[in-house]
């Protein structure tokens, strides 16, 4: 597998993504000789999240007839995804006054704003392009309503596998998929890791016997005591143990094994960008009718069986969508600080890594049917995300986190170490390491490749590029290195340094702060993902999986009972 695959593999899906930069214009550049009546190709710049972004902007008669994105800084996942739909929305519309690809508001004002250079250098009429730019108000109305077998409400890697587990169990069954944002696939498409997947062929490559050899109760050994039903806990086992033969049976290859039942696509690549790539891919192939920009509201009810859901659309329309099967696929509730304040009380306080579209959407819907919600409370935290740009980061063998003084910071975790950030000078910290360190993982070689992190030959040069104090860095890694080879516990850290950090650089230092991963609790849900009413019982008509619901895994674990819905959903047709 090669990183080519997700180019290929998203070719010809309106889908849009993530992205993210400044509010400044576009900067006016010189056109390519365009022709009598100002016609031609203007050479044109935006800027986009990464930066600067480079675009052919065709115009004849006043009418802009194709917009060539030459190239960008934005991340893959999400220009990929985002380009296609905004080029497609300012051709329909003449225009770059259109709508922003939802979570990809910064991509869109760059391709935006150099469109509107473009035209203003055509001499063609265009209102100054903001990050608020809109196109016309659509007015509400209510269209007839539709049927089919299941629905499906989420795109991301729940969903996705849903909908492919349903066609491949009965490829005659309707089914739709709803994504209120503007593109797929969630935050599965920048996951790094796709871990407890096992028996895996880059398992079995790399000799990896606990995981290829008895590793079914090897894996229901290692989650009895998660607070997973056994039964929930045995399937979720043997689904994990097929997984990759699923996965290779669609084209997503993961075939670098590093530790554990931790995998990437390659030793540099990460495995979320194939995967969602390959399930975006195989739920076109299967025919299943994807609607994107459209959010899923009330769930419909005969009596106490689910029947169907309401949706709403990017056109105002709303309609109803009647269904043999639901299932909620929508994530957790990271991004809404309201829910979070009330089910996570401190937790509001951190920022998070999970895509925008984690609002929780259905959990007072939940609640208000009587369904049975479980660990509410419970977070996951990561413990570095870059800032502003919120990029997972670290997992070099040994780094410093400093202040802004250069004073070492306590390696605290969870919402101890948020509090202990923002408690510092400008709420800042520095997650630093070297070159042992920027060796030993890919996720920093990446990052500092990218230019996400500061480097410097020597620590002046570095606490000058982070605008940290010198002084006070090279006393604390003079202290941190003694210790380390006096085997002395240190005591900021409160242990013995792992090692010392390298004599000599380069070294590297980017600004970060802790930040909610992912919701733990969510409605509960069977082995079967039918979701069950506070009693225990099953609501007839209703699944969900991924983190909408109460699990303890993570993505695999998304994508896994994603799949076991759509089948059982598929198979209880009639």
């Amino acid at each position: 597998m090669n990183n080519k695959f997700v180019k290929v593999g998203l070719a010809g899906l309106l889908a849009a993504s993530l992205a993210a930069c400044s509010n400044q214009p576009a900067q006016q550049t010189p056109s390519t000789a365009p022709e009598a009546g100002n016609s031609g190709v203007y050479e044109v710049k935006g800027t986009g999240y990464g930066g600067e972004m480079n675009l052919k902007v065709t115009i004849a008669d006043q009418k802009i007839t194709d917009i060539e994105l030459v190239d960008s800084h934005e991340t893959n996942v999400v220009i990929d995804r985002a380009f296609p739909v905004m080029k497609e929305r300012i051709l329909e519309a003449n225009s770059p006054v259109v709508d922003n690809v939802s979570a990809a508001t910064f991509s869109s004002f760059g391709v935006k704003s150099a469109v509107a250079d473009a035209m203003k250098q055509a001499g063609m009429d265009v209102e100054e392009i903001t990050m608020t730019t809109q196109g016309p108000e659509k007015p509400a109305s209510q269209r007839e309503a539709e049927t089919c077998d299941i629905v499906i409400v989420g795109g991301g890697p729940a969903g996705l596998a849903a909908a492919i587990g349903a066609k491949q169990t009965n490829a005659n069954a309707n089914v739709i998929v709803v994504e209120k944002l503007d593109i797929l696939s969630g935050n599965g498409k920048f996951d790094m890791n796709f871990f407890d997947i096992i028996n895996t062929e880059a398992q079995k490559k790399a000799g990896n016997e606990e995981w290829t050899v008895n590793q079914v109760e090897n894996f229901i050994e290692s989650k009895k005591d998660t607070g997973e039903s056994a039964e929930r806990i045995e399937v979720w086992a043997n689904e994990e143990n097929e997984l990759d033969a699923w996965l290779r049976a669609m084209g997503v290859e993961l075939n670098y094994n590093y530790g554990g039942t931790n995998h990437m696509a390659e030793d540099n690549q990460y495995s979320g960008e194939v995967i969602q790539a390959g399930l975006e891919k195989q739920a076109k192939e299967l025919g299943v009718d994807i609607r994107t920009g459209t959010k899923g509201e009330e769930l419909i009810l005969d009596g106490k069986d689910v029947t169907g859901v309401k949706v709403t659309n990017n056109d105002n329309e709303s309609y109803d969508i009647q269904a043999q099967a639901v299932i909620i696929a929508t994530g957790g509730f990271c991004s809404n600080k309201e829910l979070l304040a009330e089910y996570a009380p401190g937790y509001e306080i951190m920022n998070t890594s999970n895509q925008m579209g984690t609002t929780g959407d259905y959990v007072k819907i939940f609640e208000a049917n009587g369904y049975k919600m479980e660990n509410m409370g419970k977070m996951s935290v990561f413990a570095n995300i870059i800032v502003p740009r919120r990029d997972l980061t670290g997992g070099a063998d040994m780094n410093l986190l400093v202040n802004k003084e250069g004073e070492l910071l306590a390696n605290a975790s969870g919402l101890d170490r948020a509090k202990m950030i923002q408690s510092q000078t400008d709420g800042a910290a520095y997650y630093i390491t070297d070159k042992t360190g920027y060796d030993s993982f890919y996720r920093i070689r990446k990052h500092v490749g990218l230019g996400y992190y500061a480097e410097g030959k020597t620590l002046d040069e570095l606490a000058a590029a982070l605008s940290i104090d010198a002084a006070g860095l090279k006393a604390s890694v003079e202290q941190y290195n003694a210790d380390a080879e006096a085997g002395a516990e240190n005591a900021v850290l409160g242990k013995v340094p792992s090692r010392a950090l390298d004599a000599e650089g380069p070294f590297y230092g980017v600004r970060v702060e802790a930040a909610n991963h992912m919701t733990k609790g969510g409605v509960a849900a069977n082995e079967k993902a039918q979701v069950l009413f506070e009693d225990g019982s099953v609501v007839t008509g209703l699944y969900a999986a991924g983190e909408v619901t109460s699990q303890t895994g993570g993505y695999s674990q998304s994508v896994v009972f994603g799949k076991v819905a759509g089948e059982n959903a598929a198979a209880a047709l009639k």
